[in-house]
């Protein structure tokens, strides 16, 4: 298990939102050895975008074309699109980092706010 929290660059839209967390979140993961993963977003446009295998020439085609990098080089991914009520703890966390200075990591261990939020 591993967490992290970090505090992105000023966005656009939800779908620039998503994808720039998307893909922070898929390098961190190849980072600390995991190559099985679940990716859950509730923007449906952003989640169908790194689905599919054509290229994006959207202004967002290039963190689209690097997520679908990063997870090509995966075992095993599955990318679904919940509904915003669908992950308590995504949103919580999301809310943290509006407040942090720096990037927060967690190794095997669970963020306490995280904690909180299943609780």
């Amino acid at each position: 298990m591993a967490a992290m929290v970090a505090k992105g660059p000023e966005v656009f839209c939800s779908e620039e939102a998503e994808l720039l967390a998307c893909r922070k979140a898929i390098e961190f993961a190849v980072d600390v050895g995991f190559s099985e993963l679940v990716i859950e977003g509730e923007n449906s446009s952003a989640m169908k975008a790194i689905s599919t295998l054509k290229i994006d020439q959207s202004m967002l085609g290039n963190v689209i074309g690097d997520i679908q990098h990063l997870i090509r080089n995966l075992h095993w991914v599955r990318i679904n699109c919940i509904r915003r009520g669908g992950n308590r703890v995504a949103h919580v966390l999301a809310q943290f980092a509006r407040n942090i200075i720096e990037d927060m990591y967690w190794m095997e261990d669970v963020p306490p706010i995280a904690r909180e939020a299943l609780y």
